[in-house]
C-alpha cells in the first residue's frame, strides 16, 4: 500500500528588524544600561554630597562638598590611588610578558593532555579568589613577600594571567601558518618573525587582555587585602575601611567608590572602540 511522504515542517525564517524594532531594542538597551550603571553612579554621587538624608526622603535635604575636599586632601587616599595605578600598570605589563609565550605554545603546538593544561591554566579563575589569596598569603608570609608591593603584584598576576592567556591564545590561533612559513622561506629569522609578524598581529588580543588585566588589578581586593593590608593600601582596601560595619561611613565610601569606578568606565569605553568583538568573544568562550 502506497503511503504519501510525510509533510516537511515549514522552514522558519529569521525575521529582519524593522525601524520600529530597532527603536524598542534601543529603548530596552539604554534603559537597562541606565539602571545598571547610571543609577548607581547617581546614588553614589548624591551620597557623596549629601548633608543629611533621612530615610523617607527620596533626595538629600541639603548638600555639601566638604567631604570631597576632606577626602581629596587626605594623603592616605593619594597614596592608595598611586599604589593602585602603579600596581595595575606593572601587573598588566608582567601579565602580557608571561602570557605571550604560554599562549603561543597553547595555540601552535599540539600535545597530549592539552585540554587538561587549559583547565589547569584557568584554575585561578575557577577557585574562589579568597581561597587562592589565603593559600598564597601563607606562602608569601613564610618567604617574606607579605605586606609588600612586590607581594601584591605577584598575587594579582595569579588572577590576571589566565584571562590574558585565553585572549592571546584565541588571537594567535588566527595567525595563518602559511604566513610564517613564507617569511621563513624569504630568509626571516625567529626574531624578525616575532617582531614583524606575530606581535603586530597579536595586538588586538594584547590590547583586550591588557585592558581587562588593568581593570582586574585596579579593582582587586581579596588577594591585595590578604597579602598587603594594612601596610600596602590600595583604593579597594581604602573603600573597605570606610565600609567597616562598626563605623560605616557611607558618604566617604561613596566618594572612594566613585573615584574607583571612573577608570573602569573609561577603560571599557576605550575597549568598546578599539577592541575587536571576535577576539573578545573567542577568548571568553574558548574551552
Amino acid at each position: 500500500m502506497f503511503e504519501p511522504p510525510p509533510a516537511t515542517a515549514p522552514i522558519m525564517r529569521r525575521r529582519r528588524f524593522t525601524v520600529e524594532d530597532r527603536i524598542l531594542v534601543s529603548i530596552g538597551l539604554y534603559g537597562t544600561l541606565s539602571l545598571a550603571i547610571g543609577l548607581p553612579l547617581v546614588l553614589m554621587f548624591l551620597w557623596s554630597i549629601a548633608d543629611g538624608w533621612p530615610a523617607p526622603r527620596l533626595f538629600p535635604s541639603s548638600f555639601t562638598t566638604a567631604r570631597w575636599a576632606s577626602v581629596l586632601a587626605d594623603d592616605g587616599l593619594a597614596v592608595a590611588l598611586f599604589n593602585s595605578f602603579f600596581i595595575a600598570v606593572v601587573v598588566t605589563a608582567a601579565t602580557a610578558l608571561l602570557a605571550l609565550p604560554t599562549a603561543w605554545a597553547m595555540a601552535r603546538f599540539p600535545f597530549r593532555l592539552k585540554r587538561l593544561v587549559e583547565i589547569f591554566v584557568l584554575a585561578p579563575m575557577i577557585v574562589p579568589g579568597l581561597v587562592v589569596a589565603i593559600g598564597i598569603g601563607k606562602v608569601f608570609l613564610k618567604i617574606g613577600l607579605s605586606y609588600s608591593i612586590l607581594g601584591v603584584i605577584l598575587v594579582q598576576i595569579v588572577g590576571t594571567l589566565p584571562l590574558m592567556i585565553r585572549l592571546l591564545t584565541a588571537t594567535l590561533e588566527g595567525i595563518p601558518t602559511e604566513l610564517i612559513n613564507a617569511a621563513r622561506s624569504l630568509g626571516a629569522g625567529t626574531t624578525s618573525i616575532i617582531l614583524h609578524i606575530i606581535l603586530p598581529l597579536a595586538v588586538p588580543g594584547l590590547l583586550a587582555g591588557s585592558l581587562l588585566s588593568f581593570i582586574g588589578s585596579f579593582e582587586e581586593f581579596e588577594k591585595s587585602f590578604i597579602v598587603g593590608a594594612p601596610v600596602v593600601q590600595t583604593l579597594p582596601i581604602r573603600l573597605y575601611m570606610y565600609l567597616d560595619p562598626y563605623a560605616m561611613q557611607i558618604p566617604l565610601a561613596s566618594i572612594v567608590a566613585f573615584i574607583l569606578l571612573m577608570p573602569a568606565l573609561a577603560v571599557f569605553v576605550l575597549a568598546g572602540r578599539v577592541v575587536r568583538d571576535d577576539i573578545m568573544a573567542a577568548g571568553m568562550g574558548k574551552i
